[in-house]
């Protein structure tokens, strides 16, 4: 099988592009070494793929597996861990496997999943716990206890994060008050990712940004916080060691390689988080671009190049090695809010959410404000709720849905107008995530109301794409990724202008009275 190295910066080949305009992939007979293998651990699926030393996806080496996580209505958000391994094991089977023609050109192995995942290990690395996720809102009382303690804009500082029940301190608590048996089983507190490395490798550290992601991260340190420890209660040794982007596991156990012949030379990275991969993917490799990821959740995030000593409110900062950060907010209902408004309002048959996005703009639109799961930026509401506003007799299915795809464009809206204050006006604006592929009319929504030019990724695997991008930094160093496909551009329309700025005043008002408790 001919094959081509990876080349030092000064004689680096010209970046690839797409065989046509159909696929970002090249075929393995023409993909640059070294290769890697990425896994991706999301909301709805385990996924993985193979990527050549520039980012770009090898032809017909991928796989996924869907799931989804355990939801109930007192705020549980759960997955089974060791389905998850089992989900990631099969994949490499299937991309990976037995194939000869990889072996000596596979260098590494990167994984990312969804953030602030948890789960308790015991002496024996099996798993005490389920897999607790970001969307599990549980500690909500516990925020609330915490939040009475401490000066919150001082930690927020401090750790790039605010007190939140997506991160750990308060989940810690309440694990403490309502599953001691389970905490007293447990002697070691992992991600995901590292439970993975732990099940496959006996061996794990957390990778900075999914240290940054628990919320007990010193960011100007880079290691664990002792006053986020503390309130806590959490001893550090019950934590991995922390891992820079560049610190990969370099021995692994002869069973992986005789499982997986292709890996033999591999270097496995730490886990990172699936928020810094999308950015990463999607091209958002520094401050000059702002990506918004619009999937089951969502966010709008910049990389910059520095730890930003004072952090606006509404946002989050983490860290991603010595000299980068990820600056940004979050919002936990994207996808899923436009799902389930699709399953609970009786559209007309033959109308979904992209013909109601696409639909004229309307004055009676009812209000809604979609906290199903909580609300993190900018108010940082763990125990919010969706509200909604403004309904009559007159109001239909159609208008109750265009409400809520609305509603989540303010949503995203508050996190931009809180980045331009530390990041300024971006150079571009890249929309990605499976929402913005399925409902594309969204974007222009989004462009309306924040008054500037979105592009459409078209690229689906952005998130894979990161994590492989991060790891061949280090593998690859030197070989600059290619450009990711984006070929739409929505430009704002004016004549809107009035629509947005009288909703959002509206929204204001209810989303002020949404978070004052």
């Amino acid at each position: 099988m001919a094959r081509r190295t990876a080349p030092v910066a000064k004689s680096a080949p010209p970046v690839p592009k797409p065989d046509d305009g159909s696929e970002f992939s090249v075929p393995l007979v023409k993909a640059v070494d070294p290769l890697v293998l990425a896994l991706d651990v999301g909301s709805t699926a385990s996924r993985g793929s193979l990527h050549d030393a520039h980012g770009v996806p090898v032809r017909g080496y991928r796989h996924k597996i869907p799931h989804a996580f355990t939801a109930k209505s007192d705020g549980t958000s759960i997955i089974d861990p060791d389905s998850v391994v089992e989900e990631l094991g099969t994949i490499i089977d299937v991309v990976v496997g037995s194939r000869k023609e990889l072996i000596g050109r596979l260098k590494g192995v990167a994984i990312d999943t969804f953030a602030s995942s948890l789960v308790g290990v015991d002496a024996n690395r099996k798993a005490t716990t389920p897999c607790y996720t970001y969307a599990d809102s549980r500690a909500t009382p516990q925020l609330a206890g915490l939040r009475e303690q401490v000066d919150e804009p001082e930690l927020q500082q401090l750790t790039g994060a605010r007190l939140h029940t997506s991160y750990l301190a308060p989940r810690f608590l309440w694990l403490r008050e309502n599953e001691p048996d389970l905490v007293a089983d447990t002697k070691r507190w992992v991600s995901l990712g590292e439970y993975f490395h732990i099940r496959l490798l006996g061996k794990a550290r957390a990778g900075t940004a999914v240290a940054a992601w628990t919320g007990l991260l010193n960011r100007h340190t880079g290691d664990w916080s002792d006053r986020m420890l503390d309130l806590a209660q959490i001893d550090r040794t019950k934590l991995s060691l922390i891992a820079r982007p560049n610190q990969p596991i370099l021995e692994v156990p002869s069973g992986v390689v005789q499982r997986w012949p292709a890996l033999r030379d591999a270097r496995w990275f730490a886990p990172i988080a699936d928020g810094l991969a999308q950015n990463i993917g999607s091209g958002g490799r520094d401050a000059s671009t702002m990506v918004t990821s619009m999937s089951t959740s969502g966010a709008m995030r910049v990389l910059v190049h520095s730890v930003p000593q004072e952090i606006p409110y509404g946002l989050w900062c983490y860290r991603i090695d010595d000299s980068r950060s990820l600056l940004g907010g979050a919002v936990n209902d994207v996808g899923r809010a436009l799902d389930w408004a699709s399953r609970t309002f009786a559209l007309p048959e033959d109308t979904g959410m992209p013909e109601i996005a696409t639909q004229p703009y309307r004055p009676d639109l009812p209000l809604l404000l979609p906290y199903l799961t909580g609300e993190r930026s900018t108010g940082w509401a763990g125990g919010a709720q969706a509200h909604a506003l403004d309904i009559t007799a007159a109001t239909g299915p159609e208008a109750l849905a265009r409400g809520v795809m609305e509603g989540v464009v303010l949503s995203l809206g508050r996190v931009a107008s809180q980045l331009k204050e530390v990041a300024g006006d971006v150079e571009r604006l890249v929309s990605t995530g499976g929402v913005s592929q399925n409902v594309p009319g969204i974007q222009q929504l989004l462009a309306d109301y924040l008054g500037r030019e979105t592009v459409q990724a078209t690229f689906k695997r952005s998130t894979l794409r990161g994590t492989a991008i991060l790891a061949q930094e280090v593998l690859a160093p030197g070989v600059e990724p290619a450009e990711a496909p984006a070929t739409r551009t929505f430009k704002p329309k004016e004549k809107h202008r009035e629509h947005w700025d009288r909703l959002a005043e509206r929204y204001e008002v209810a989303y002020r009275r949404l978070i004052a408790p």
